[in-house]
């Protein structure tokens, strides 16, 4: 065989093997490569400012101005500020399910139409729409505004409905894969409040309310269970499964109604996370993915990765308090104050290193 056809032949059973092992199902997605204009004003007006590189819109900038790659955008007020964001993101052909969370207002633009105008002031929400997209690029733009108080803005997308493409040749053999058994949905109880997951393929299931308690199941995309309870900050949810009741990160789901209608049934708890030994006795819980930085600026070394929703032991402080140094799953490092809750303890006991 010449190198032509046997190269030929290489590539399309690689081709093959991809299209065999990409689930139907993919991970959220956040993109990359974002470019934005930033306006002094609620409605897209003003001398617009620049700013690039942007890895994904994934913002909650609490009450403060807006802060991108670490830096606050120059120029642009704590509130009523607006935003247009633009990308070319690569798609599989197929259904895509776009979550979006903001407070205040947001539209959503796919290859210039408006398939998502929710630009009023209200608080945080929870927006999801479905887009049949082709295999390729699409240009996706989306406008932001914030009014007064808290400021967020989240959008995701996940592929779930494939359209799989055929090709000619052979047939490669499936290997074994590891598939986690869902937890049953049990009966639901008419005028219930539920929650649906909606951010995860898969969801683990806790023992109580915290990252770090024993997985006592899984749920998954798409399934709807009973809950039953709530902690106080109503972060965590209890769900009745079959037989059971577990614990679920309440980022990860969609609740029906008034999240803070169902009971408080425990506080927050930190089950087997080695913060709870700190000798600080200070935890805190990050409210976005964040970087975990050798030292306490933007320019140094990012050492880990810290999840949604981690909780980490606190054991120095900057002066200014706006980096945290952390442990997380092990490895001290720094964590950006902004962009995390303190959930036990006092900001005040920790030492300034």
């Amino acid at each position: 065989m010449s190198r032509r056809p046997l190269a030929a032949a290489l590539l399309l059973g690689i081709v093959v093997l991809f299209m065999a092992v990409v689930p139907l199902t993919m991970a959220q997605e956040f993109g990359t490569n974002w470019s934005a204009t930033f306006f002094p004003s609620n409605n897209l007006t003003g001398i617009g400012v620049p700013v690039t590189g942007i890895n994904g819109l994934n913002f909650n900038w609490g009450a403060g101005g807006p802060i991108v790659n670490g830096v606050a955008v120059p120029g642009i007020p704590t509130d009523n500020f607006s935003a247009r964001f633009t990308s070319v993101q690569n798609f599989f052909a197929g259904t895509y399910t776009f979550t979006i969370s903001s407070d205040d207002g947001v539209r959503l633009y796919v290859d210039g139409a408006l398939v998502l105008d929710r630009f009023v002031g209200r608080p945080l929400t929870t927006d999801t729409i479905q887009q049949t997209l082709t295999a390729g690029p699409h240009t996706l733009t989306v406008e932001y505004f914030e009014s007064i108080d808290q400021a967020v803005l989240q959008v995701q997308w996940a592929l779930t409905g494939a359209t799989t493409p055929t090709f000619s040749g052979p047939t490669p053999t499936p290997g074994p894969t590891a598939t986690p058994a869902p937890t049953s949905l049990p009966p639901i109880p008419g005028g219930a409040l539920t929650a649906t997951v909606i951010r995860a393929s898969v969801l683990n299931v806790r023992a109580s309310p915290s990252a770090f308690a024993p997985k006592i199941g899984q749920v998954l995309r798409g399934q709807t269970y009973q809950v039953v309870g709530r902690d106080d900050r109503a972060r965590w949810f209890l769900i009745q499964l079959s037989g059971f009741q577990g614990w679920v990160f309440g980022y990860y789901v969609f609740i029906n109604g008034n999240e803070f209608n169902a009971p408080v049934v425990s506080d927050f708890v930190v089950s087997g996370n080695p913060a709870a030994q700190s000798p600080t006795g200070v935890v805190a819980m990050s409210e976005a993915t964040l970087r975990l930085r050798a030292a306490p600026t933007v320019n140094s070394a990012q050492i880990g990765r810290v999840t949604w929703g981690g909780t980490m032991a606190v054991i120095g402080r900057t002066r200014a308090g706006d980096w945290y140094q952390v442990v997380w799953k092990g490895t001290t490092g720094w964590v950006a104050s902004a962009w995390v809750e303190i959930v036990e303890g006092s900001i005040n006991s920790v030492p300034i290193v």
